[in-house]
């Protein structure tokens, strides 16, 4: 690692032209442009899909007349769309490029986003944070986007620090509404109009980076979503110096089945794709061994997403285990972020709703740092394991085994005294939030032909947990029992990360992905 690294322009794998460092000062640079666009897409995206939240605790329950329950419901009603959209995000990915699924997820939710203000009773509340939970299902795309741009070595930091400064909208969405709503009330606005007019910031933002995403950003480092296949060939046999030969109709022969025919690319051959091409500087590509490329070019190019390659990703046990422990890392973010300004609220009432919510929005600001650092350590294990994946797997686990004791610890004492509380919560928030990102940084190891599927599969278990999470915290005492909720969802999450911790971290046999 040097420090360098944060702005020159990195080294590639020479077959998938993905970086090897992650040159985030540097958005000159394709592959700092396309970091950039990833967080800070979701980051927006995660803003504008909890709006709601830092206003129902007061003004917004009060302008619709609104009880605790319907609160409740409101937000359970957010994390259903999302778990549907995150679970159709993967196989579309796969299939159309996540550059156009992540622009698509932005473009769209911005139409709930914008209608919101029309909302006038809990029944429109409903429809409208339903349609708005589109939004979130754009991490997806978000972290498959950032995979198919990052290689091995660094994907594990650069998925979590997408998702982790993405997931930091859930803190500014907190930080942000409230005090635009003070201000629009200091100037003469009643509160029921005040919080309508709120909503106009994330969704002038959000339309503009949908926007910049199509126009300044490319499907892969080597162009076309639709070329993929013929640029890993191209490169393969560019460098193989004729240890390895490719099949007569240019492709790559991947054991199994072969993904796009060579039509995908408007019926060109490799050869002539080649020659349309410019040639490609090779001043830094990174050193890999032959057998590692052929692997590269054979395990890691992504498949259209075929019923049997479906089939046999859903019923994996490596998917599950990512799935079971989504749901108590990233469905117990939700839940808890949903909740947390009315839990301070009810607990040091004192405080108001915009001092809860500035409170509240340390959980989502947190992710700046824990989630990063998540995906850091677990490429630190890997490298100082011998690439083994193994160690990425225990820290999953031991993450989540220390999350759950902490929401038991904070469940059990309900703290009235507001450092306790909020240490307890910080020091949670570190284990749930680097288990996000250490989620992360092994999925795209389990099925690297089929990752897209795999990280929708798994975010969509984010939002699953997230609305078990929430139905929880909703019938605990009517929606107001939070500290029991918290002891519930921490003995849950326990059990659940231990349920498939000894599955093997790859299928037995799998080529690519090491």
């Amino acid at each position: 690692m040097k420090f360098s690294y944060l702005w020159v322009a990195p080294e590639v794998n020479p077959i998938n032209r993905k970086a090897r460092s992650v040159p985030f000062l540097n958005i000159f640079n394709v592959y700092g442009r396309v970091f950039f666009f990833s967080w800070w897409g979701f980051m927006v995206a995660f803003w504008g899909w909890y709006t709601f939240p830092p206003l129902l605790t007061h003004t917004i329950k009060s302008n619709l007349h609104l009880t605790s329950a319907q609160v409740a419901n409101s937000n359970i009603v957010s994390l259903c769309a999302t778990l549907l959209i995150r679970f159709v995000a993967g196989p579309a990915c796969d299939h159309f490029g996540p550059r156009w699924v992540f622009a698509g997820t932005l473009l769209i939710g911005s139409i709930p986003l914008g209608l919101a203000p029309l909302v006038h009773d809990a029944q429109g509340l409903y429809i409208s944070r339903f349609f708005m939970g589109i939004l979130g299902g754009s991490f997806v795309p978000c972290q498959v986007w950032s995979t198919g741009f990052f290689d091995k070595n660094v994907v594990g930091t650069a998925n979590a620090l997408t998702g982790g400064w993405g997931n930091a909208g859930g803190g500014i969405t907190y930080f942000i509404m409230p005090a635009v709503l003070d201000s629009f009330v200091r100037r003469g606005y009643s509160d029921g109009v005040a919080w309508r007019l709120t909503f106009i910031v994330p969704l002038i933002i959000t339309i503009a980076t949908g926007i910049s995403m199509l126009l300044l950003c490319p499907d892969t480092p080597t162009g076309k979503w639709s070329e993929r296949h013929l640029h890993a060939d191209q490169n393969l046999a560019s460098h193989s110096s004729g240890l390895f030969s490719t099949p007569p109709n240019g492709l790559v022969d991947i054991p199994g089945s072969i993904t796009d025919k060579a039509e995908s690319a408007g019926d060109k051959s490799i050869h002539e794709l080649e020659q349309d091409r410019k040639p490609i500087p090779y001043d830094h590509e990174a050193a890999l061994s032959k057998e590692e490329m052929l692997e590269t070019a054979r395990g890691e190019v992504v498949q259209k997403p075929g019923w049997d390659i479906i089939a046999s990703v859903l019923a994996s046990p490596q998917t599950l285990f990512h799935v079971l422990t989504y749901i108590c890392s990233f469905g117990a973010e939700l839940a808890i972020n949903a909740i947390l300004g009315s839990y301070y609220a009810q607990n040091f009432p004192r405080l108001g709703q915009t001092v809860s919510s500035e409170w509240a929005a340390m959980f989502g600001f947190m992710n700046l740092i824990t989630r990063p650092l998540g995906g850091v350590i677990s490429d630190v294990l890997y490298h100082a394991t011998g690439r083994n994946l193994w160690a990425k797997k225990v820290w999953i686990v031991v993450c989540g085994c220390l999350t759950g004791a902490m929401l038991i610890v904070i469940g059990m004492l309900d703290p009235h005294h507001l450092p306790t509380m909020i240490g307890l919560v910080a020091l949670m928030a570190i284990f749930l939030e680097a288990g996000n990102g250490a989620n992360f940084a092994l999925v795209p190891h389990v099925h690297p032909h089929a990752n897209g599927m795999v990280a929708g599969t798994t975010g969509a278990g984010g939002n699953l947990g997230g609305v078990i999470f929430a139905v929880i915290f909703r019938f605990m005492d009517n929606g107001t029992d939070y500290a029991r909720a918290f002891w519930v969802i921490g003995v849950m999450t326990i059990v659940l990360n231990l349920c498939l911790c000894w599955v093997k971290p790859v299928p037995k046999g799998q080529v690519g992905g090491h």
